[in-house]
């Protein structure tokens, strides 16, 4: 499994905002310097990958997906990502399913699916974070 070197920025896409505020709190909580920014569904979410790769600023490193979302779900997200986003930024990014959903299907795709890191449970806690950040990127460990 691919480690990431660094995390610098998360990008929240969900159209729950109390669920970003919650996760950008326990994300704050493990006392980690990082940029935290969030979209509403998955065009949103899209577009602000799209554009910092375009303007060459710093893309965000891990991007938590919603999987139930209007306007563009976590599926239509991923369906975009994998036909629109060049291959060098894809390599940047590590995308990890957030979802309410204990769908056995959703699960099985996305494992199946080589840009999906991993696949958690809302509601999540500070220590899922921790976790999460943990596994997939080489950071000490957080507080």
């Amino acid at each position: 499994m691919k480690k990431f070197e660094q995390l610098n920025s998360i990008l929240l896409i969900d159209d729950d905002e109390s669920s970003n505020f919650l996760h950008s709190i326990f994300i704050n909580k493990l006392g980690l310097d990082i940029e935290i920014n969030t979209a509403l569904n998955g065009q949103e979410g899209l577009d602000f990958i799209m554009n910092r790769g375009l303007e060459k600023l710093s893309l965000p490193c891990m991007v938590m997906l919603d999987l139930r979302m209007p306007v563009k779900d976590g599926w239509d997200f991923m369906r975009m990502y994998e036909e629109q986003v060049p291959q060098e930024l894809k390599e940047q990014l590590a995308i990890i399913l957030v979802t309410i959903s204990d769908n056995q299907e959703d699960r099985d795709r996305a494992e199946a699916n080589p840009y999906i890191l991993g696949y958690a449970q809302k509601p999540l806690s500070d220590s899922t974070f921790k976790k999460l950040l943990e596994k997939h990127f080489n950071v000490k460990e957080a507080v």
